[in-house]
């Protein structure tokens, strides 16, 4: 059993690691622009492998959640205290902003500015309910599978490859929403950068859909097929 402060440095390190090379990659694919740039493919693989590597290294420690969304999952479901939730929280999003301030002090600023280091940005005429109908279901799959996979004492099989299936399926969700809301599924992910950047808009979006697609996901999940009849 770990200890609090591990527990907490493990989610810390995490976070940061996906706002490190996520956000990271939406830089470098504006540097790149127009000379081999990632894309949105390129952008959604980094989020997806870095909570892949990340999920592996910690999982263990702290349940490798790096995610406010993935959090409220495991509050509904009674699997964390409250007190554990606000701890989580505001050491996810504490490193996040770390992670952000990090690139903007090493990326040329021309770059970083262009992108506001990523901060999600939505595209003019989509509405701001469809956004956030487009993060609460993207994040909903996401945290459906990490309780498949992750949570679910049941599927031995699925726990073996538990880092790969939740990384793909967050990668998954960032090609489908990118283009329209940037692709959250994640409120730290989408704070780190607008704390740094100074850039604010939409907040709503980032925030109510994907805790309510985490809130969602693991009440159904623990529902349906966790709870003995």
């Amino acid at each position: 059993m770990y200890n609090v402060p591990q527990r907490l440095t493990a989610e810390f390190l995490g976070t940061f690691a996906l706002v490190f090379f996520g956000e990271g990659a939406i830089c470098a694919d504006q540097f790149l622009h127009g000379a081999g740039s990632l894309g949105v493919f390129g952008i959604a693989a980094a989020h997806g492998l870095a909570i892949a590597v990340m999920f592996a290294a910690f999982a263990q420690v702290s349940g490798a959640h790096f995610n406010p969304a993935v959090t409220i999952g495991f509050w509904v479901t009674k699997r964390i205290s409250t007190l554990d939730v606000l701890l989580y929280w505001a050491t996810q999003l504490a490193g996040a902003i770390a992670a952000a301030f990090v690139l903007k002090a090493i990326i040329p600023e021309d770059t970083w500015r262009a992108v506001a280091i990523g901060t999600p940005e939505m595209i003019r005429d989509l509405p701001r309910l469809s956004a956030m109908i487009l993060e609460a279901l993207a994040t909903f799959f996401f945290v459906l599978v990490f309780f498949a996979t992750a949570v679910d004492e049941g599927q031995s099989t699925s726990r073996s490859i538990a880092g790969f299936a939740i990384g793909l399926t967050f990668a998954l969700g960032v090609m489908v929403t990118g283009p329209f809301t940037g692709g959250t599924l994640n409120p730290a992910r989408a704070l780190g950068p607008a704390v740094a950047s100074s850039h604010w808009a939409n907040w709503g979006v980032y925030w109510v859909g994907p805790l309510a697609g985490g809130f969602l996901a693991g009440l159904l999940y623990d529902s349906l097929y966790l709870k003995k009849p």
